[in-house]
């Protein structure tokens, strides 16, 4: 078999041309498919780290209702009410965040990012948010950070060959958390 092409390719009589485009056109195909996906791990890595981003600020948001245990060697999101502590925390606006981080805009209950012709290029929604708070005067230091987790749904369109394929739908995954230093 590897004599035979070789044989082709060496021939000079045009016969090998047919094999040659055919070639060609494979390698076009794979360069093109491994292009697309290439181009949707680069959007799922940018949407994971813009969530992330916004979790992390919700997170620093907390921060300044963080009661600092220092004499009792541990934190959480708690303010003195009276004579005893009460956990605060803040979810802020996660959404609102993605919208400036990622440019995209609210949109049949979705979050879409469209391209100037109006093609689509993502939507994310179906945000979770669930902040854990550190324990209050918890022996266990095991649990002693307060811990922000995310999930977000992220539909990308995928075309390949010039065909619309369908889409691919991940749920992406983020955390975040706070732990004192002194």
């Amino acid at each position: 078999m590897t004599k035979r092409i070789k044989a082709i390719l060496r021939d000079k009589c045009a016969s090998s041309f047919p094999f040659i485009i055919a070639i060609t056109l494979s390698l076009v195909l794979l360069f093109c498919g491994i292009s697309e996906y290439f181009r949707l791990m680069i959007v799922a890595q940018g949407v994971r780290d813009a969530v992330q981003t916004a979790v992390i600020t919700v997170v620093n948001d907390n921060y300044d209702d963080v009661y600092h245990g220092v004499r009792e060697g541990y934190s959480g999101a708690y303010q003195p009410i009276a004579e005893d502590f009460e956990e605060s925390l803040d979810y802020s606006d996660i959404y609102d965040r993605l919208d400036g981080i990622l440019g995209i805009a609210y949109s049949g209950g979705y979050h879409e990012k469209r391209t100037s012709e109006g093609k689509l290029e993502f939507r994310v929604w179906g945000l979770e948010v669930d902040i854990r708070n550190a324990p209050f005067a918890s022996g266990d230091q095991s649990a002693t950070r307060f811990e922000a987790d995310s999930t977000i749904m992220l539909e990308v369109p995928v075309s390949f060959g010039g065909k619309l394929l369908p889409p691919m739908r991940i749920k992406v995954k983020t955390s975040a958390g706070y732990t004192p230093r002194f």
